[in-house]
């Protein structure tokens, strides 16, 4: 799960839009072999490097990672899938 997944989902539980437990939700997680990727310099210049067709800076930092590590981004968002990126959509 992308560090940056977590931070969408910490902003969206401070303004009240999500009731969650975060440390519940992560020892969860852990305990169901969940990795945290981070975010890292390399995905940082190829969020900034994609065309602007999505104007959600954590959407661009999903699909830079999901490119630079080789992953799949897993979304309900089809329009990520104009970034060439590998994105199962569900």
């Amino acid at each position: 799960m992308s560090a940056a997944s977590w931070w969408g989902l910490g902003i969206k539980r401070a303004l009240g839009k999500l009731d969650i437990d975060i440390g519940v939700a992560r020892r969860g997680l852990e305990q169901r072999g969940v990795r945290m990727l981070p975010i890292t310099g390399e995905h940082a210049e190829s969020a900034t490097a994609l065309p602007v067709l999505h104007n959600d800076p954590f959407d661009h930092m999903l699909v830079a990672q999901a490119i630079c590590e080789g992953l799949t981004l897993l979304t309900r968002d089809r329009k990520l899938k104009r970034y060439g990126a590998a994105v199962l959509c569900t």
